[in-house]
């Protein structure tokens, strides 16, 4: 498993020591929300900070736009330095050429569906994706409670990539994960975790991401 604590939940006027926070506490990337205040109602940064924070750590940057027309922001991202970026479904239509076009650029390219929307939204796209993010809140802010339908989701998404060949895909979750329920999350099929809150929420980065690791 690996444990991604999301930078939307960090000290905003101290993120270089709070990535070597996480990185000394032994989290394996870095979640990054993009928010346009389209797509979805907040603001948060782009790729000008993620560039200045790139030699801050050396933590895989993992992008996760939450914005309208994703595909502007791939080439300014890819310049920054990230390693992941995944877009949503809901935002685009040419989800195929969007794929390609990040992973022609060195990056690994995944799709985010929100709570609602169908696992038949990337069905098709099984075999060349490298990693698939199941929104388990409502994008835009942090701090929000699981929506408890998203582990049967994450499930039958398992079962799907499975049956495809695609064992090896990665399924990412974002939204109200913690202790209590990131055992559950893994049996599911879950291999990368998102934590916000429940890693820079605690004065303790290093025993809050040991807490998650252990369950």
């Amino acid at each position: 498993m690996k444990i991604a604590p999301s930078l939307l939940s960090a000290d905003f006027a101290r993120l270089d020591s709070e990535l070597k926070d996480i990185e000394q506490g032994g989290a394996d990337l870095v979640h990054l929300d993009v928010m346009d205040g389209h797509f979805v109602p907040n603001l948060t940064f782009g790729a000008p900070i993620i560039k200045a924070l790139r030699p801050c750590t050396k933590l895989t940057f993992d992008v996760h736009l939450m914005t309208e027309h994703p595909e502007m922001y791939f080439d300014d991202l890819a310049k920054a330095g990230a390693d992941m970026v995944s877009f949503h479904a809901e935002a685009a239509v040419h989800h195929d050429r969007l794929v390609h076009a990040i992973q022609e650029k060195g990056m690994k390219a995944g799709i985010a569906l929100n709570p609602g929307t169908p696992l038949s939204m990337v069905e098709e796209l099984l075999p060349i994706l490298d990693f698939v993010l199941i929104m388990s809140v409502n994008p835009g802010f942090g701090g929000q409670k699981f929506i408890s339908y998203s582990l049967d989701k994450i499930r039958r998404l398992r079962a799907m990539a499975n049956a495809a060949g695609r064992e090896d895909l990665d399924i990412e979750v974002d939204g109200g994960v913690n202790k209590d329920n990131v055992k559950a999350l893994k049996a599911a099929g879950v291999t990368i975790f998102v934590a916000g809150s429940s890693v820079f929420g605690k004065p303790d980065r290093k025993a809050a991401i040991e807490a998650l690791r252990q369950k």
